[in-house]
């Protein structure tokens, strides 16, 4: 990149900052003193938005009873083979399933379980917020 400031001859190159890369190695966070929490908060956000699908949360909910082929869950689904691939994907890429290549069938099954505790939580916040808000509907204040 070419600069021309006070503290820089007209012309030179200027010498970019080195980046952080998050878990997922596809984004770049510029280097400083906040660069490896950026890079963890970034790396968490791309595991939240692989599960920000109700598809892909059906899918990780059939692989927490058992794995499952490709073929299996598109039965289960209730989509296309091709669709079906593309979120089970998104879920290998985020690191969440891993799939294992039998002949001509890939069986996926869940690569960190611990990611039912997040449905747990999520499941929490679901009921306090109904229960809130019927308080709130019947007029009762907490």
């Amino acid at each position: 990149m070419y600069m021309d400031t006070p503290n820089n001859k007209a012309g030179a190159i200027q010498q970019p900052k080195p980046a952080a890369v998050c878990g997922c190695g596809r984004v770049k966070v510029p280097a400083g003193p906040l660069a490896d929490a950026k890079g963890h908060y970034l790396a968490r956000a791309a595991v939240l938005k692989a599960l920000a699908h109700p598809t892909r949360l059906f899918i990780v909910d059939r692989l927490a009873q058992r794995e499952h082929c490709v073929c299996e869950l598109t039965e289960l689904v209730g989509a296309d083979i091709s669709t079906v691939s593309r979120h089970l994907g998104v879920l290998r890429e985020a690191g969440i399933v891993s799939d294992d290549k039998r002949g001509k069938e890939v069986w996926y099954r869940l690569r960190v379980p611990c990611i039912l505790d997040f449905f747990a939580c999520a499941d929490s916040v679901l009921a306090e917020r109904l229960a809130r808000l019927g308080k709130e509907r019947d007029g009762d204040d907490y």
